[in-house]
């Protein structure tokens, strides 16, 4: 071995306080620097300084997380390391600090502490010299090691100047330790005993604590979770991949120290692996008939609905393998689409759970993020499946139709692997990272429109249709769901309130408007408060009437009043006994209680003057009725659309003035100067109320070619009719979508005729009964056969084909 030259250092050393380690010669260490005091001594003497000499600092042991930033110098200890600063690495964030890579040369002990400030400085005294000791250096590094884990030993080995000190302080440390390694080497002979080999081994992982304090008992209750999720991990029934990275994770676990970031996260994971229901599941009820039963009991109506769960329920079984439908229920808001997910999984016996969708613009939600940084989580899905415990339930996708797009990435796109029977089954979750089998899932889509939702993804689905309820569906939710309901919420009994079905169909057909029964619902509430104030107050009355101290004079005089003014639902007054039992809500109860009625009659009314037509209408809230209004002017034969119109809906109003012109000497139709020009100077203005929602589509053709007709003819649209349907430059009907729901408002308004596209007609047997009783249909192929129906006596003045009028 070659000689070394001894190592001679300043007599005045600049003073480096760390509390991360240990120093001791010949060893190497990595410090960070924070505090005030070191920033200047590396930005004076590190950074600044060109000669050896001032890269040597003197390294002063510190208590952890010392009061480095105070005015005061901290208390220093007396031996310190004499060291050589090999690198320096700065860095500004979170904030200014610099991390030195330093070697011990020799140790020195404090003289006297010269200057404090802008970092100590202090005169020294060798105490050792780094060539006495060659063949030590390695022990040295071994030490230094240690010193990370014993912080009391290692200050006092560095204490410590002559050899003998040293081998007294060190091999028992070094004989513990061999003494460990025997251990662990006879334990590894004996691996059925888990709970030995853990004991064995945690001696020798981690001992920065003393035996018997709190910090024991706690790495006690780890260690045995620990061992706890091996035996799971090892008695589960996953399948083979995802079982060889949960052993691999748990090796990992092993050997991490728990003060890192990423021990929890794979503790995390592995629990979540163990949680998860790789082959648990439920077992399907496969009475149909009690399935139709349950399903008549809770919802009125939905015929169709009911029919395709019937027959899941049927192929299931005859077929235990049957892979989950995946159903998409569309229709209005309030009509029930996602209770009835909720009764599906209630006939088959298997578990419910709800996703909501609406607004959700970021991917990871469904596929979950990756787990690379501390807060990572599976996706919904995956987190659903450990909720409900099992790998069969009824998910509820609610709102697919409002589903965004971001930066995030696209979640509709990322349902295709979630919805498709053919990848689902091998479905991976980016925080799994290993494939998870969803064939088994009853998934269940919610929406209110097909337009918003990607074709890519309703290609997945089956659509099921939910339209709109009619009056006397509504009078039967009502009755059978609604005010039992709120009579339990409210606390009140049938002896106690009467709702009779005229007062339910008033408050349908005066008070709300909608194709669900969401408003009926809060409707029936608002009556069933008013009515529990009423009896409470006659409760507080009938308790101070039976008080003894009550005068007689004073309950003869409520008598009176009740003798002369009757009671009513809204009088509140403190004299009047309380009401007798049951209430009845009646017709003057409703305007008490809910004020005059929101929606009148009016189309009459609008149908007075020539130049007016009812259309109807499709929104994601159900079928509307809809009124389009005419006027012309002098002018320069101008056509102005108003009442928020989209591109379509503008093209048709052009199609339908092109159509009047080219036909107005058929009809006799003139402008105000008698010309058969209907634009010669002639304006005409279109109007769609209601001018703040926003229209758009081709099935307002006819009614606006009606609206024009009648305002050049100066004859009246009957008031009782009402007409949808798309038309062509050469005057032909063209069918449309929505007719469920648009004759459903007709008849909601009380309309009694309904015009319709003749090739829309096997729609028809979508309506239910009774409203095809109160209405009667004309289908039509061109707009000769729509103006025909739409004015009394007709309209064709030469002879026209007979148009189809039948009473279904």
């Amino acid at each position: 071995m070659s000689s070394l030259s001894p190592i001679q250092i300043p007599s005045r050393l600049p003073l480096l306080l760390t509390h991360e380690g240990v120093l001791l010669p010949g060893s190497t260490m990595r410090t960070s620097v924070d505090s005030a005091r070191n920033l200047q001594l590396v930005r004076s003497r590190l950074l600044k300084g060109t000669s050896l000499q001032s890269t040597i600092l003197g390294v002063i042991p510190n208590t952890p997380d010392p009061a480095s930033d105070a005015q005061d110098l901290p208390p220093l200890h007396r031996i310190g390391t004499a060291a050589l600063a090999v690198q320096v690495v700065g860095s500004n964030w979170p904030k200014p600090h610099y991390t030195l890579l330093i070697t011990g040369l020799c140790r020195f002990q404090i003289v006297q502490v010269i200057k404090e400030k802008p970092y100590p400085v202090a005169k020294v005294e060798q105490l050792d010299w780094l060539e006495e000791f060659p063949n030590t250096c390695k022990t040295r590094e071994e030490l230094g090691e240690l010193s990370e884990q014993f912080y009391k030993y290692a200050v006092q080995i560095l204490d410590a100047v002559s050899l003998e000190e040293r081998f007294k302080m060190t091999i028992p440390l070094l004989v513990r330790q061999i003494e460990g390694l025997k251990l662990l080497q006879k334990t590894r002979k004996h691996k059925q005993d888990d709970d030995k080999r853990v004991i064995a081994i945690r001696p020798i992982r981690r001992i920065t604590h003393i035996p018997g304090t709190l910090e024991d008992e706690d790495e006690d209750e780890d260690n045995d979770d620990i061992v706890m999720l091996e035996k799971k991990i090892r008695t589960s029934s996953m399948p083979d991949q995802a079982h060889k990275v949960c052993v691999k994770e748990i090796k990992r676990l092993k050997k991490m120290p728990q003060s890192m970031p990423e021990y929890a996260l794979t503790r995390n994971y592995l629990e979540l692996m163990v949680e998860l229901p790789w082959n648990k599941s439920t077992t399907d009820r496969l009475d149909i008939r009690a399935a139709r039963i349950l399903l008549d009991n809770d919802h009125y109506a939905m015929e169709k609905l009911k029919k395709r769960v019937l027959e899941y329920l049927a192929v299931r079984q005859l077929k235990n393998n049957l892979k989950g439908p995946i159903l998409c229920f569309v229709g209005p808001p309030g009509v029930g689409k996602t209770s009835v997910g909720r009764s599906v999984a209630k006939t088959l016996g298997r578990e419910f759970h709800r996703i909501a969708l609406g607004g959700v613009c970021d991917q990871s939600d469904i596929r979950g993020h990756r787990r690379t940084y501390v807060g990572s989580m599976p996706g919904r899905i995956i987190n659903g499946l450990k909720t409900v415990g099992v790998n069969n339930p009824v998910f509820l996708l609610d709102e697919v139709d409002k589903l965004g797009k971001s930066l995030q990435g696209d979640p509709a796109a990322a349902l295709l692997e979630v919805l498709d029977p053919e990848q689902n089954h091998n479905f991976t979750d980016h925080y799994l990272n290993v494939a998870f089998d969803l064939s088994q899932v009853l998934f269940i889509a919610t929406a209110n429109t097909t337009a918003t939702i990607p074709p890519a993804l309703l290609d997945r689905m089956e659509i099921i249709q939910v339209p709109g309820y009619t009056q006397e569906e509504k009078i039967e939710i009502a009755h059978r769901h609604l005010i039992p309901k709120q009579l339990e919420q409210h606390g009140l009994t049938p002896q106690q309130i009467q709702i009779p079905q005229v007062t339910t169909l008033d408050i349908i057909t005066r008070y709300t408007r909608e194709a669900g029964v969401r408003s009926l619902d809060r409707k029936l509430g608002a009556i069933c408060r008013a009515v529990a104030v009423k009896v409470a107050e006659g409760q507080h009355r009938e308790a101070r009437l039976d008080r003894p101290d009550v005068a007689e004079g004073e309950g003869y005089r409520e008598h009176i009043v009740e003798d002369t003014k009757p009671e009513s639902i809204s009088d509140t007054t403190d004299l009047a006994l309380p009401p007798e039992m049951p209430i009845l809500i009646d017709f003057h109860a409703l305007k008490d209680i809910l004020g005059p009625p929101m929606y009148e009659m009016e189309v009459s009314e609008r149908l007075s003057q020539p130049g007016v037509a009812i259309g109807l209408a499709w929104t994601p809230l159900g079928g509307e009725i809809m009124f389009v209004e005419a006027s012309r002017m002098d002018g320069e034969g101008q056509l102005t659309l108003t009442g928020q119109l989209g591109d379509v809906m503008k093209e048709s109003a052009h199609l339908a003035i092109s159509w009047l012109r080219s036909n107005a000497k058929k009809y006799h139709l003139t402008n105000a100067s008698g010309s058969f020009d209907l634009l010669e100077n002639t304006d005409i203005h279109l109007h769609f109320p209601a001018g703040a929602v926003t229209k758009d589509g081709p099935s307002a053709g006819v009614t606006i070619a009606t609206c024009l007709a009648s305002l050049f003819s100066g004859r009246l649209v009957c008031s009782d009719v009402a007409m949808t349907g798309e038309i062509t430059l050469r005057g032909l009907v063209l069918p449309v979508g929505g007719i469920k729901d648009k004759v459903l408002a007709a008849h909601r308004a009380g309309l009694k005729r309904v015009i319709i596209p003749q090739r829309n007609e096997k729609d028809l047997e979508e309506i239910p009964g009774n409203v095809r009783q109160d209405l009667s249909f004309v289908t039509a192929t061109c707009l000769d056969e729509v103006l025909n129906a739409a004015f009394d006596g007709g309209f064709t003045v030469s002879t026209r084909p007979g148009l189809l009028n039948s009473k279904l």
